[in-house]
């Protein structure tokens, strides 16, 4: 951000080689105004300071937490992994991702389509389920 110090600098040169009365009303208003310039270039020198700052912790985070990411997804096996079933929902097409794990002993589960807000009641095939009775839909 120094180009904006040198820009400022650069007016308030061309201001003293103009010879401004400071004390006229036009003098007055273009020495402020050139003040507040070199103000607002001075903070914004600041804040660039300060987000670069900001930008190296990220780029730290974001090292570590790859690293984390690296230990942990090494440790784990495919089989820890879950199996989400893919429905559709049929009010609006959306697709839904379900858990097998989350239905009731009943092989019945009622989702929320994240889309439209509708509830969806949706019955395991038996066979692949826990209960015995052998008749849901």
């Amino acid at each position: 951000m120094s180009y904006l110090n040198e820009k400022v600098s650069y007016l308030k040169g061309l201001a003293d080689g103009m010879e401004l009365d400071a004390n006229s009303k036009e003098g007055k208003l273009l020495v402020h105004i050139i003040d507040i310039l070199d103000d607002f270039a001075q903070a914004i020198g600041e804040l660039d300071e300060g987000l670069a700052d900001v930008n190296e912790y990220v780029d730290a985070i974001d090292e570590d937490l790859s690293d984390l990411e690296d230990e942990f997804y090494d440790e784990l096996e495919d089989e820890d992994f879950i199996d989400f079933d893919e429905l559709e929902c049929p009010t609006c097409g959306e697709s839904i991702y379900v858990d097998e794990d989350m239905f009731d002993e009943d092989c019945e589960m009622e989702v929320a389509c994240p889309e439209c807000d509708e509830t969806i009641h949706i019955s395991e095939e038996c066979g692949d389920c826990c209960c015995d009775d052998k008749e849901h839909i």
